[in-house]
């Protein structure tokens, strides 16, 4: 599946399972941002003064571990972190 951004505004719909401007599930919408919520509020709550390089950090570890995940779900890789093709 691919992940598809909200666009916003008059794109956005609230009616039937799906968002009908980005596709995605209304609950995935939802987890989303509640996601989001919590990686903000644990910024305000340290008192980070540079939440601008947090939270580009956290995106990036956070994409590295799904990687690694979906490779480990997938079976590849010899222990090492290198798939085997």
């Amino acid at each position: 599946m691919q992940f598809s951004p909200c666009k916003g505004g008059d794109f956005c719909t609230q009616d039937g399972t799906h968002c009908q401007g980005c596709g995605r599930s209304h609950e995935e919408i939802a987890e989303t941002r509640m996601l989001m919520q919590r990686v903000a509020k644990y910024a305000v709550d340290m008192d980070y003064e540079n939440i601008e390089e947090f939270t580009p950090f956290v995106g990036e570890k956070a994409g590295k571990i799904a990687r690694k995940l979906q490779d480990d779900q997938a079976g590849g890789g010899i222990g090492i972190g290198m798939p085997i093709k």
